[in-house]
């Protein structure tokens, strides 16, 4: 058996799975976030621990004497400063904290972090939070001996030791992602070294061996902990998606399009993600839209409805229609980078009556994802295989909608769990049995839904539609 750890922002996920990878048993633990000022987001790492004490304490209800390994998943880019003694001297700050947009906006004019890291620096990554800390509370700066990200720091309560994998690294902005190895030169520009800075293994490679206190409270051995991966790089190993032409679509609350690479091909004036991924000699690209399933839950709260029943009543797909919708409630990521940009209904007339609107909010979502697939498209990523998860996948509507916009078949799952937590129990199979992607395999698909040739063009023309009234907006923004 194996256990996967997945520490989320709103919650610390456990899975328990069988040598065939069958889920056992789960175990949760909520989180609060801490927002002490406006853009402000923070967490408290001993919290962490407490949520990982009650979801281990929670399997082990089952018998963990067979475990033979443990994986770590969790949320990237959080800063969790240490000193000598290994006392957190802060709250961590999280991903979607935003204090440190100047300091990002600097080292980003610099064109040394593109260059090695492969990415633009956004304000949520780790390294521009280290510029923050560094001019806003320079004692807790010079005391800080290391710097782990939120799932590092459960892996040196389990482990006793300091590491790091490469997928979660490279969300940093300190990753020479095309190395994939710490960069000298940007953690220099940082005033940090290689000495704060945890080692670094390959995600299925074992980080360091369960501490024999844990080991005896849980009724288990001395097992491996395996490097694991960040969220969306686990979540890519739970569905499978691990070799080139690979990818999944997330519709949940904010949107994904993952595309796994056996190569290094960064373009961060894109706006695309280029990391690397959890298994050894593999790199990930990710389209971000931050509005996905939020936008149509924003329009079932404006119509007073529920979201399930917006989508459920829309019938067989239609041609997009004159009004448009743009999804981007709170700024954008991927193409737009602009957090100023907002959102909009065009085209509104007598004829727009609440079903015209859910189809125009659907299909605004469905554009800004092919504008993620643009955008990877431009570094030369091609998506041959496409995965639907997440909530927004139940809408058969939705899907087809992408299917149609994208000109690429989506695939269904058959109901299970593909997230970090599982993605992390398999990383924790490979680093235990010395196994590799072919313990990451696809999951079962329930059903294919292709493109509907018969409205291609119009999709098309939609899609033109779209992007002449997001450039509108942008001048408005």
């Amino acid at each position: 058996m194996y256990i996967g750890l997945d520490l989320g922002t709103s919650g610390l996920k456990g899975i328990l799975i069988g040598e065939d990878q069958s889920i056992l048993a789960e175990a949760n633990a909520p989180l609060e976030v801490s927002r002490p000022q406006d853009g402000w987001s923070e967490q408290a790492p001993a919290d962490w621990i407490a949520a990982a004490e009650s979801v281990m304490g929670q399997l082990a209800a089952h018998g963990l004497s067979d475990v033979r390994g443990i994986g770590l998943s969790g949320q990237m880019h959080g800063a969790t400063l240490l000193d000598a003694q290994d006392q957190v001297l802060r709250p961590c700050i999280l991903w979607n904290d935003t204090r440190s947009h100047e300091e990002a906006a600097e080292m980003d004019a610099d064109p040394r972090w593109r260059e090695i890291s492969g990415n633009i620096v956004f304000p949520g990554f780790t390294a521009p939070k280290l510029e923050w800390v560094r001019r806003n509370e320079p004692d807790l700066f010079d005391k800080t001996a290391k710097v782990l990200l939120p799932k590092d720091y459960l892996r040196l309560w389990l482990t006793g030791e300091y590491g790091a994998e490469m997928s979660d690294a490279a969300g940093t902005s300190w990753l020479d992602t095309a190395a994939r190895d710490w960069s000298d030169d940007l953690l220099a520009a940082s005033g940090l070294s290689r000495h704060e800075m945890p080692p670094l293994v390959e995600g299925s490679e074992v980080s360091g061996q369960l501490r024999a206190e844990l080991a005896q409270r849980w009724g288990l051995d001395q097992v491996p902990v395996a490097g694991g991966g960040g969220d969306n790089a686990a979540s890519a190993i739970g569905a499978g998606v691990v070799r080139a032409g690979q990818a999944f679509v997330s519709l949940g609350t904010s949107g994904v399009l993952f595309a796994a690479n056996d190569g290094y091909q960064p373009d961060p004036a894109t706006a695309v993600h280029t990391f690397c991924h959890a298994l050894p000699g593999t790199w990930h690209q990710m389209g971000v839209i931050l509005a996905a399933t939020d936008a149509l839950n924003w329009y079932a709260g404006l119509v007073g409805e529920d979201a399930a029943s917006l989508t459920s009543d829309l019938g067989p797909l239609q041609a997009p229609g004159k009004t448009r919708f743009l999804p981007y409630l709170g700024g954008e990521r991927t193409p737009l980078n602009d957090a100023s940009i907002r959102g909009a209904f065009i085209g509104l007339e007598h004829a727009t009556d609440q079903a015209a609107g859910s189809r125009a909010v659907l299909e605004g979502v469905t554009y800004a994802i092919r504008d993620c697939r643009d955008a990877l498209a431009a570094t030369g990523t091609q998506i041959t295989s496409l995965l639907a998860v997440g909530g927004g996948s139940r809408s058969d509507y939705w899907l087809e909608a992408i299917a149609t916009a994208l000109g690429t078949s989506v695939q269904v799952p058959v109901a299970g769990d593909f997230g970090g937590a599982f993605g992390a129990a398999r990383l924790a199979q490979m680093a235990a049995t010395g196994g590799g992607a072919e313990l990451a395999p696809p999951p079962q698909i329930a059903r294919t839904i292709d493109p509907n040739a018969a409205l291609a063009e119009a999709f098309d023309e939609g899609h033109a539609r779209f992007k002449a009234a997001q450039a509108a907006i942008k001048g408005l923004t």
